[in-house]
């Protein structure tokens, strides 16, 4: 790894922590938490497919 790739680690590790301390604060499970991340995944490959379409 090189020193960019270590610096651009550790926002990335920050954000982490917030999410999970966020998740705790609002008391949402796992079970919750994986749904959304399906949701916005599914989301997010819906648009992808359809900006894909139009092109």
């Amino acid at each position: 790894m090189s020193e960019l790739q270590i610096m651009a680690l550790i926002p990335l590790i920050g954000f982490l922590i917030l999410n999970i301390a966020g998740f705790q604060r609002f008391n949402v499970g796992w079970q919750k938490a994986l749904y959304m991340a399906g949701a916005w995944a599914g989301i997010f490959a819906i648009v992808i497919l359809f900006i894909d379409f139009v092109r």
